[in-house]
């Protein structure tokens, strides 16, 4: 068995061409199981029949400067940043259009999304019809589809990805200036006049703005230590000053014990968070080359981002079916008081359980990562974009409220994306034969 390991090792790392930046992998392999070990961390569940998706954030405020560390999300916008910029540089040489190379980005990540969905409507319909409280449905599906923020945001940048690039090439940093300049003044009226609606366009201001990271990353901007630690000099005294003077909490994620969210709209602190730890990961990027560079570390990394959409958006549907099967079951396994020591005790074996649920979810739908080769012709223009539009709207609105309501089943916002990657192309009913 080892033996075969080692070999698929030694295969798979003498298959990767010298040209692939191990790092870029890896950074989104490592934030990822910062974010499924966080979020497995910070709900807290008691045997009384409560499930609270910040529990020791709201209780415990010694823990937000943690969150520092723990809300990585920017780590994905920066590989994303790279990525997508190499990937939109690789399509125009190859003369692949624009419209094309977005309905190739949305399969990546939309197919994936689809068994999500589907399974938590048909929980919903079927829990619903047994007279399930619909309270604790809307936690359920609230919590559960939690994930779906960050992939809305995502796709967003995505599609407005290749005019940033051209951006970034003609203007360089003042493109990224410009852009935290407008964050903050969105923040500034969505907090002045309390109306967090208002502060939704940063959604895509703030990380559409530090995704440019990810190109300076890229294009060599960002070589050398000095410029590294600049970066994170910029980043900490940008929050320091935000959170030391301005209005915005310590914490990183939202806590029910703050007024305001640093995430939820997203603001401009987490554009700075970005930086900080952008710089901070960065300087470790010789080492950690030299590191990849072996066949088992590296070996371990290909096989997370294999199925690290599966693990992501699973994470939390895993989490809450078993939580509310143990619930069921009179609580076994539930009782620790949140935050004390016997608690903190049974994390390891917490963790080590939902990783076990996960895995077999992601057994069971991984599948939907490795969709068939797209070889039909380039889409019009408008199929990508509706796709986009409304498979953005659908979870923007899920990840903030689920799919149930006090008044039952709220099924157009789940069907919205079906029907977007339907209607947009971006999957079909059959397979092209041209």
């Amino acid at each position: 068995m080892t033996t075969t390991l080692r070999a698929r090792a030694e295969k798979v790392d003498a298959a990767t061409p010298e040209s692939r930046n191990r790092v870029v992998d890896f950074l989104r392999a490592a934030a990822i199981t910062v974010v499924v070990l966080g979020h497995w961390t910070i709900v807290a569940v008691d045997a009384g029949g409560g499930i609270s998706p910040h529990g020791v954030l709201d209780t415990a405020r010694w823990t937000h400067p943690l969150t520092w560390v723990f809300q990585v999300m920017p780590i994905f916008f920066l590989v994303g940043g790279y990525s997508n910029a190499l990937s939109w540089r690789s399509a125009r040489r190859k003369q692949i259009g624009y419209a094309q190379w977005l309905r190739a980005r949305l399969r990546r990540l939309g197919i994936p999304l689809l068994p999500l969905l589907v399974t938590w409507l048909l929980i919903s319909v079927i829990a619903l019809a047994a007279g399930a409280p619909t309270a604790a449905l809307q936690l359920a599906t609230q919590m559960a589809l939690v994930p779906t923020w960050f992939l809305a945001a995502y796709l967003l940048v995505i599609v407005v990805a290749p005019p940033l690039l051209v951006l970034w090439e003609r203007f360089g940093w003042w493109s990224l200036i410009g852009g935290i300049v407008l964050a903050g003044l969105v923040d500034a009226v969505s907090i002045s006049l309390d109306r967090p609606l208002l502060g939704y366009p940063n959604y895509v201001l703030v990380w559409a703005t530090f995704h440019q990271v990810g190109f300076a990353w890229l294009d060599g901007r960002l070589s050398g230590a000095g410029r590294r630690l600049a970066l994170v000099a910029i980043g900490a005294v940008g929050l320091a000053l935000l959170v030391g003077l301005g209005p915005y909490p310590v914490s990183m994620i939202t806590s029910g014990a703050d007024e305001i969210s640093n995430s939820s709209p997203t603001r401009v602190t987490m554009a700075f968070l970005g930086m900080l730890q952008a710089g901070l990961v960065l300087l470790l990027e010789r080492p950690l080359t030299a590191w990849l560079a072996r066949p088992w570390p590296w070996f371990v990394t290909v096989l997370v981002n294999q199925r690290i959409m599966t693990w992501f958006l699973w994470h939390l549907t895993a989490l809450v079916g078993l939580a509310h099967l143990l619930l069921a079951l009179g609580g076994p396994g539930l009782g620790p008081t949140p935050l004390s020591g016997l608690w903190w005790a049974t994390r390891p074996l917490w963790a080590l359980v939902l990783l076990g649920v996960t895995a077999l979810l992601v057994l069971l739908f991984g599948r939907f990562e490795d969709p068939r080769t797209d070889d039909r012709h380039a889409p019009p223009l408008w199929q990508p974009l509706l796709a986009a539009v409304l498979v953005c709207s659908g979870l923007a609105v899920m990840a903030d409220a689920g799919m149930v309501g006090p008044d039952g089943l709220h099924w157009i916002w789940p069907v919205l994306p079906l029907v977007g990657m339907l209607a947009g192309g971006v999957v079909g009913l059959r397979r092209s034969t041209t």
